[in-house]
């Protein structure tokens, strides 16, 4: 079955052709940072009108590059929720026109689902499982039963992690988006060098809360001033920022995957390109006897071929959404 996957939840306009449901013939991603960077964040306006701009060259691009056209794909794979109403609706259209027009099965896929499940596409995943999915909007804990069958057992209270990335490297004056930037600077930093909070590390409970981190960072900045901002005092900082919040992400996540009784965690999402929360999460999980699972960079930002897999999942189960679907902004797993 080649399931042909189509991602516009956010920023990023994505396609992708699936075949068997392991192996990604294309994914295509085009990304909008550079229309957003000057504003500081995602402007949802602009990032619909870029949606509508890029949705149709890059689905025959990932048809090119898959070596086929329409007529061999089986069925169609959309995002539905959550994220911004005007991206999802430009996928949605755009999908339900080309499924109308064939003939072809339908599924709107959960985001969120997109993300559990992306590490699959990596190689086999044990289930059940707990997997974290920590993104610049996300930042939940899912018991993983079944292949469709998820359990939450807890998310962010406030800020999502990639959130807090963001703002706190615009309070240093890093761009947008800052994740990244924060990554390269705190590899030269001292991780010890300021003790930022953890809040809610030590309460029995798998939600989470940045919220507080972030008006920690901001209040240490006020009080140093402009020499929090240069040389070793800002990698200092970011190191230390980043240590709190990977704390946070790798603690909560080996808790709930022994409470739950399982032996495997995966963690998606944006977050999970961070290198320090790649190397944590690996080392705490080997000494904890839990197998880790890890997608590439590529699988963890926001891409297609997740909701493709999802979507063969559906199809094959024969649970197609009618052609009238629609969006949904906000979209519980």
């Amino acid at each position: 079955m080649i399931i042909l996957g189509i991602e516009t939840s956010c920023d990023d306009t994505a396609a992708a052709v699936l075949r068997g449901g392991t192996e990604i013939v294309s994914n295509v991603i085009s990304s909008q940072e550079a229309y957003h960077a000057k504003y500081g964040g995602i402007v949802p306006e602009i990032a619909s009108r870029r949606h509508q701009e890029n949705i149709i060259p890059v689905i025959t691009e990932a048809l090119d590059r898959a070596g086929i056209t329409l007529d061999a794909v089986d069925g169609i794979a959309v995002t539905r929720g959550p994220g911004l109403i005007g991206s999802l609706l430009v996928g949605i259209n755009v999908a339900k026109a080309i499924a109308w027009s064939r003939g072809l099965p339908l599924v709107g896929i959960n985001h969120l689902e997109g993300h559990v499940l992306a590490p699959h596409l990596a190689g086999p995943v044990p289930v059940p499982n707990v997997t974290l999915v920590v993104s610049g909007g996300h930042t939940s804990l899912y018991h993983v039963t079944a292949i469709g069958s998820y359990a939450l057992l807890g998310c962010t209270r406030d800020d999502a992690a990639g959130e807090a990335f963001d703002k706190v490297a615009k309070m240093l004056g890093l761009g947008y988006p800052g994740g990244v930037v924060i990554d390269r600077l705190a590899a030269q930093g001292d991780t010890e060098a300021i003790r930022f909070p953890r809040p809610m590390l030590n309460e029995d409970s798998h939600e989470f809360s940045f919220s507080g981190l972030k008006t920690a960072v901001r209040t240490y900045i006020a009080g140093c001033g402009a020499e929090a901002l240069t040389g070793e005092s800002l990698h200092n900082l970011a190191a230390s920022f980043q240590e709190a919040v990977v704390d946070i992400l790798v603690e909560k996540t080996i808790r709930a995957a022994h409470q739950a009784g399982v032996e495997a965690v995966a963690v998606s999402g944006g977050v999970a390109c961070n290198s320090r929360l790649r190397l944590r999460i690996t080392e705490r999980s080997a000494r904890e006897g839990l197998d880790v699972f890890l997608p590439p960079p590529v699988l963890c930002t926001d891409n297609a071929a997740m909701i493709a897999l999802a979507g063969f999942h559906r199809i094959a189960r024969g649970v197609p959404f009618p052609y009238d679907l629609n969006a949904t902004s906000r979209l519980p797993l």
